[in-house]
């Protein structure tokens, strides 16, 4: 979230609440991408545990990584042994690979249709926030604190994979997420099936602990630059902001994040 994002909250919206269904997240479904690496111990130790995932195309490790790995996974059919200057030659240039990397399909986004607006229910939307490692690190928070997914645009989202699957030290393959084309649309179908959405926004007059009141929220979260724009800002039901008494002026969107996610989870009468 940045300090100040695009203000009022226009329009409110109310929609039929429909069933809730199993109450968990859907499960991630996957495709294949060509050349979508993923590297660190966190991030491939998860994908391997992930049943969902299909058939990897490679799995590079360092020989007592790849030891560890067949003590932990058995044998893998497709493991690869080589030296870590080796290694970091097949990723880009700094990755931080611990000595293990996976290449494979990223996830298939899932719809909107399929995250239940149950009490207590949590969904992120990220509006143009395109940084990998902020990305990455929101996936991780919101897979900590319970939240049910995670929203991010078509087109100007990073990849699920690379460095924002590196900072999410394996929630790629924990928490969905669905891509839309049209933030604004598609907070009008998530207000249709239950949903009341939340645009976070430093010069909000309420308070965020104010705003929620337990029930299914979509917190709407925008670029460090330009915050959450007009027409999606309007499409919320409510802006809230997070205090901040100390008087510095704005967070990082992965630590405006992780405080709004922290909030969300807290218990509501």
């Amino acid at each position: 979230m940045a300090s100040h994002p695009e203000r009022n909250a226009g329009r409110k919206r109310r929609g039929p609440p429909v069933s809730s269904g199993s109450g968990g997240p859907p499960k991630a479904r996957f495709q294949a991408v060509s050349g979508d690496w993923i590297w660190g111990v966190h991030a491939v130790e998860a994908a391997l545990s992930n049943p969902a995932r299909p058939a990897l195309r490679r799995l590079v490790a360092t020989p007592d990584r790849a030891r560890e790995l067949e003590r932990r996974f058995g044998p893998q059919k497709r493991l690869e042994t080589m030296d870590a200057a080796g290694l970091a030659r097949l990723l880009p240039a700094g990755a931080a690979h611990q000595g293990l990397a996976l290449e494979g399909p990223e996830p298939e986004t899932v719809d909107l249709e399929d995250f239940a607006p149950e009490a207590g229910a949590v969904l992120l939307m990220l509006d143009q926030v395109t940084d990998a490692g902020n990305v990455g690190a929101i996936l991780r928070s919101a897979a900590a604190f319970g939240a049910r997914g995670v929203i991010l645009q078509e087109r100007r989202a990073p990849r699920l994979s690379g460095a924002l699957a590196k900072a999410a030290a394996g929630a790629v393959d924990i928490l969905p997420v669905a891509r839309e084309v049209n933030l604004s649309r598609a907070l009008d179908r998530l207000s249709d099936l239950g949903w009341r959405a939340v645009g976070l926004d430093g010069d909000a007059e309420r308070d965020l602990s104010a705003v929620l009141d337990g029930g299914p929220v979509v917190l709407v979260l925008g670029s460090e630059g330009e915050g959450v724009r007009r027409l999606v800002a309007e499409h919320c039901d409510e802006t809230a902001r997070i205090p901040m008494p100390g008087g510095f002026e704005s967070l990082n969107v992965s630590a405006a994040a992780a405080v709004a996610l922290y909030e969300a989870a807290r218990p509501r009468r």
